[in-house]
């Protein structure tokens, strides 16, 4: 049986981790008030190279570390000896990416971005600094959870936030029109938390550099070092390869265009995380490992949330750009916003089959699967920019996201027996799809409003004859089930 603090540190983990990724949104009116297009799309490259800078610090760190604690936490001198060792060893790694991108950084850029307006001094300088510190406080967040101290991992990131969002937002007032004030301020709001966790560290584990502690722990991390820079090419890379073929102002329409989206990937991340302990527990109870009917009730549901969310925010969102959006260049992410919407219905699906291999902790085909994953979106909008510009990396996206779903299903149905209503997880959502993909450049050009109406109407009819038969079993007066 959960236990009610259990509960409440799944809550409180989930809603800190959110932080991070809710700032990017609640950000977005005094970005789109104070940048032109060009300078967020700037922005948008920066935030992007500084969370390179943060993935090659941190070196999986921030996975690992969960797995030593619990290794060594009944021997204090070893776990300290291995604490402030990894510590140790980012701060090393972060003054040699420092030092090394301040002497290759400006040729670098001015190589591959040369004709872009994208330089390395000051503002890459800047986001290299950001990035270092972020690896460090990141790792403390880590670490934090692994203690099982939530209370201090909400205040320590609602901080982080704070930080991040006052400091922004003052940069943005006092230098209008520059990437000052976003910038440097990120870099303060990462250097002050960051300097805050390695003085916990250091105060409470001493400072050690023991290389054979890290040894044991470095082949973990080379592997999820590498999943994690193929995560960063699959979501993050696009905004850096779309500048070879189309304008900064592009680059800054399709992220705010991304940006505006990020409600409905908190929602889906926060709803995940609140049943996933439950799923979790029940199948590890299973001999025989497989989906059973308690576990996709909860992904059912997730699906058709989804669903609503992705059509709802069809509707509203460009009338909230229209509303806030005062510059009209920004308007020009309407378009983009329902084609963007569809990579949720297949991030549902990537969520339910992505969780055997967490449990089984089957990682072996997972770098094979995300090399080709990573290689297909890279190919793809380098073939498909050329032809449909912004619409080719979403095109190359949502290609690339179908065939994770088709890797990551049929790599394990050796090891794990998936049985579920192939309706509500797949069919219900490619059918919402396919209007929408149809519908979209036809009917929407001419009647928008009526068109995005019909989206919602249609999705709503669809979970209603898919829920036919549960809906009535529904009492939201009884208090357990």
């Amino acid at each position: 049986m959960i236990s009610k603090g259990f509960i409440k540190s799944s809550l409180i983990y989930t809603v800190a981790g959110t932080l991070p990724m809710a700032s990017g949104f609640i950000l977005l009116p005094f970005y789109i008030n104070q940048l032109s297009t060009e300078l967020y799309g700037a922005l948008s490259v920066y935030l992007v190279f500084s969370l390179l800078v943060q993935i090659l610090v941190t070196f999986s760190f921030d996975t690992s570390v969960y797995i030593h604690f619990h290794e060594l936490k009944a021997d204090a001198q070893k776990l300290a000896r291995f604490v402030s060792s990894a510590f140790v060893f980012m701060l090393l790694m972060g003054l040699g990416v420092g030092v090394l991108l301040t002497f290759t950084g400006d040729f670098v850029f001015r190589l591959v971005l040369s004709e872009k307006n994208v330089a390395f001094y000051p503002y890459g300088l800047v986001s290299v600094g950001a990035g270092i510190f972020q690896a460090i406080f990141k790792v403390h967040s880590s670490l934090l959870q692994s203690r099982e101290k939530p209370e201090v991992f909400l205040l320590s990131n609602v901080l982080s936030f704070s930080l991040i969002a006052t400091l922004t937002i003052i940069g943005l007032m006092l230098y209008p029109g520059s990437l000052i004030g976003p910038l440097v301020g990120r870099f303060l709001a990462s250097l002050i938390p960051g300097l805050w966790a390695l003085a916990r560290i250091f105060r409470e584990f001493g400072f050690h550099y023991d290389f054979s502690w890290l040894r044991s722990s470095f082949s973990f991390n080379a592997y999820t070092f590498i999943y994690q820079v193929q995560q960063w090419v699959i979501n993050q890379f696009d905004r850096i390869l779309m500048l070879f073929f189309l304008t900064l102002g592009d680059v800054g329409v399709y992220d705010f265009a991304i940006k505006c989206l990020i409600p409905v990937e908190l929602l889906m991340n926060s709803l995940h995380s609140s049943f996933y302990p439950k799923v979790v527990s029940t199948l590890i109870a299973q001999k025989e490992k497989g989906s059973v009917p308690e576990i996709n009730r909860y992904y059912h549901g997730l699906t058709a949330v989804v669903m609503l969310l992705v059509c709802g925010s069809i509707l509203a969102l460009p009338w909230g750009i229209h509303l806030f959006a005062r510059k009209a260049s920004y308007q020009q992410a309407i378009p983009y916003i329902p084609y963007i919407g569809l990579i949720y219905f297949f991030r549902t699906m990537r969520l339910f089959f992505s969780v055997p291999y967490g449990i089984l902790k089957y990682s072996k085909p997972l770098p094979v699967i995300y090399l080709v994953i990573s290689s297909v979106k890279v190919v793809g909008m380098i073939v498909l920019i050329r032809y449909l510009n912004v619409y080719g990396v979403i095109v190359a996206s949502l290609l690339s996201a179908a065939i994770e779903i088709v890797l990551l299903g049929s790599n394990i149905r050796g090891m794990f027996a998936f049985r579920y209503n192939v309706f509500k997880i797949v069919l219900a959502p490619l059918i919402m799809f396919a209007f929408i993909v149809v519908l979209e450049p036809t009917l929407a050009k001419d009647y928008p409003f009526i068109t995005h109406a019909f989206y919602l109407v249609c999705c709503g009819g669809l979970l209603w004859w898919a829920y036919r038969k549960e809906l009535p079993l529904i009492n939201p007066l009884r208090r357990n089930l």
